[in-house]
């Protein structure tokens, strides 16, 4: 049966697809702030005797949150199929929320540990999630920036997490900062449900041809076409899971996830241990605290400035760039400045080592098709997560041998690593299409970057 023609159609813009990117921004908002709590009001619960959380059993939970994590984003992007995009984000969202409620009602460590693992499944899953919608959703030429103004949110919810551990902890107690993790299933989870369109590449896939024309065709997005659809079903979540290995993507995809372990390394390790990093060079407690403050900050503005610059000269490009930035960053760090000198070069860094990682997610869309793009994102974020375990681990284990002053080298390693990874991708996909010439050419991919 012949289709009516498609109605006029409003310009694919910013202005167009603003309600998803605004959504978007909120859920990931939450997220930053869920991920932040722990660090944020650590030293009040440390002081809780009837809690038992020590030292060591704190290192440990912060383990099973990026566990969590690791799992929620190597499962969300494959299980879109059953509930959609929309639907998912709900769910990750509405398991963080009642982690934060569990960690909140807590009696001892170990149902607030049982809290924190359920809240890093919700965390860990909604990345990919919100990073595939916002990618599909965005203007033409737009995703390096598109990607960067998401992620502005992730820090903002960070600082205000360590707001909330400043102001609200020491006047309420450590457990009302948990119920402020509440907020996200009363504010976002309604909008979601409500504003949110599902992903027309996904409708598609669900044979809802029609509604995934009427979502094109509202936000101005060209009409999804079968191979720009994830297949359903587990057939389906197995062929996008394939088809990261097909012959353009075989060797860009583990250098992919190196650059994202890199890049979470230092993402989490630094958030972990900044402060006592630069106490233990000899800051005071107070400038050590806020240098945290500083870092995400500046990470705010690296965003915007990654964002514009890599639609101009490719994520891929930057991304290497601002990965040897930070490792420059660190490796000043470890030279005792004057406080004045010491606040700049901490801003700088975190201009450079926030949006270094991000744009490896930006870089994942230059290789993966729009069928792949939700399991390429979920891989990369989940095996990235492994650098985030690894990351606070190694240099709580420097620390503890009274190396801190070395985890600014490791810092700078995992810089010029992260650097070497991102750099090479254009050329294996290169290299994976000349060892695939004699075959039947694939279905057009996005242009390297």
């Amino acid at each position: 049966m012949n289709r009516s023609p498609a109605a006029p159609r409003p310009p694919h813009t910013f202005r167009t697809v603003f309600p998803v990117l605004a959504l978007c921004w909120l859920a990931v908002f939450f997220d930053g702030m869920d991920v932040n709590i722990y660090g944020a009001v650590m030293p009040h619960m440390l002081d809780d005797p009837g809690l038992g959380l020590t030292p060591s059993t704190a290192g440990t939970i912060g383990s099973w949150t990026t566990f969590g994590m690791l799992i929620g984003a190597l499962t969300a992007g494959n299980l879109t199929d059953w509930l959609g995009r929309r639907l998912m984000l709900v769910s990750s969202v509405t398991l963080f929320s009642i982690g934060s409620a569990i960690c909140a009602l807590a009696g001892g460590i170990g149902l607030f540990g049982t809290g924190r693992f359920v809240s890093g499944l919700g965390l860990g899953g909604l990345m990919p999630l919100c990073l595939a919608m916002v990618m599909e959703f965005a203007p033409p030429r737009r995703a390096a920036l598109t990607t960067g103004l998401l992620m502005t949110s992730y820090h903002a919810g960070g600082m205000a997490a360590t707001g909330l551990g400043l102001s609200l902890a020491p006047a309420a107690g450590w457990r009302w900062v948990f119920w402020a993790g509440v907020l996200p299933a009363l504010v976002a989870v309604p909008l979601l449900l409500t504003l949110l369109p599902e992903s027309p590449g996904v409708l598609l896939a669900r044979g809802l041809r029609d509604r995934a024309d009427a979502v094109a065709d509202r936000y101005g997005l060209p009409r999804p076409t079968a191979v720009a659809a994830p297949a359903a079903g587990a057939k389906g979540r197995l062929a996008a899971v394939q088809g990261l290995f097909r012959p353009e993507a075989r060797w860009a995809t583990p250098l992919l996830w190196l650059a994202s372990f890199c890049g979470l390394l230092l993402v989490y390790g630094v958030s972990t241990w900044l402060p006592q990093m630069m106490r233990a060079s000899g800051y005071g407690l107070s400038s050590s605290v806020s240098f945290l403050l500083v870092i995400n900050a500046g990470g705010i503005v690296g965003l915007l400035i990654a964002g514009r610059t890599a639609d101009r000269f490719g994520p891929v490009r930057i991304s290497a760039i601002w990965f040897v930035l930070t490792a420059a960053g660190a490796l000043l760090l470890q030279s005792h400045l004057s406080l004045g000198v010491t606040y700049a070069v901490v801003a700088v860094t975190g201009v450079w080592l926030f949006s270094a990682q991000v744009m490896v997610y930006a870089a994942a869309n230059t290789v993966y098709r729009d069928s792949e793009r939700a399991a390429g994102l979920g891989w990369v974020t989940g095996i990235g997560r492994t650098g985030a375990v690894v990351g606070p681990w190694l240099i709580g284990t420097l620390a503890g041998n009274g190396n801190e002053g070395w985890g600014f080298t490791t810092f700078a390693l995992a810089g010029l690593l992260g650097a070497v990874a991102i750099v090479l991708v254009p050329l294996a996909r290169r290299a994976g299409r000349s060892g695939s010439s004699a075959s039947a050419p694939l279905t057009a991919a996005p242009a390297d970057a």
